[in-house]
């Protein structure tokens, strides 16, 4: 688990190709259709909504980003390319006690849930992050059991001595309880 992907939802491989972003104007055509205008306008929209999808997750990972955001394009009828995807890649790594596994674990979380929709990618890194932040839990508690001192040996008999005290009362209310009346079980019934 070193480096994981979090993406932004893709158009299919079919329709996406990666190449470097055109120039405006380089072989367009003159004169465009009205279903290419309208195809220009959604991939203007896409393009937008994925840029701010890729900047969400970089602004916040902070310093586990191990890149910039990659983008696939598709070229449009305008002859301009337009991202319909994207990633940013993270670095998923434990970090080297478990209190900064678990500061990594929140960041990542943050970073993958960070855009206003998260795609399902980005909520598999989310989930795998929960599950390093559980593991660097389990491992700073079971750090945390074998260093506290047993019962028995905290301040030099300060466990006996609080039993001690406590024995008097628990007797005394042992004989109250004894001396009680039993009283007979009674059942009222009213019509």
């Amino acid at each position: 688990m070193s480096i994981t992907a979090v993406t932004a939802n893709a158009v299919p491989p079919a329709t996406a190709q990666r190449v470097a972003p055109a120039r405006a104007g380089a072989g367009a055509p003159a004169e465009l259709t009205p279903q290419a205008l309208v195809l220009i306008d959604k991939l203007k929209a896409r393009d937008a909504e994925v840029r701010q999808h890729e900047q969400a997750h970089l602004a916040a990972a902070g310093g586990l980003a191990v890149s910039g955001a990659s983008y696939t394009y598709q070229r449009g009828p305008n002859g301009i390319d337009y991202a319909v995807g994207g990633e940013v890649h993270i670095d998923t790594s434990p970090g080297r006690t478990p209190q900064e596994t678990i500061s990594r674990a929140h960041t990542i979380q943050a970073a993958a849930l960070a855009p206003a929709e998260p795609s399902g990618p980005d909520r598999a890194v989310a989930a795998q992050a929960q599950q390093l932040e559980q593991q660097a839990r389990a491992e700073l508690a079971a750090a945390q059991t074998q260093q506290a001192p047993a019962p028995a040996q905290q301040a030099d008999g300060a466990t006996s001595n609080a039993n001690a005290s406590a024995e008097p009362r628990r007797q005394a209310l042992q004989r109250a309880y004894d001396l009680a009346p039993l009283a007979a079980p009674t059942l009222n019934v009213f019509a």
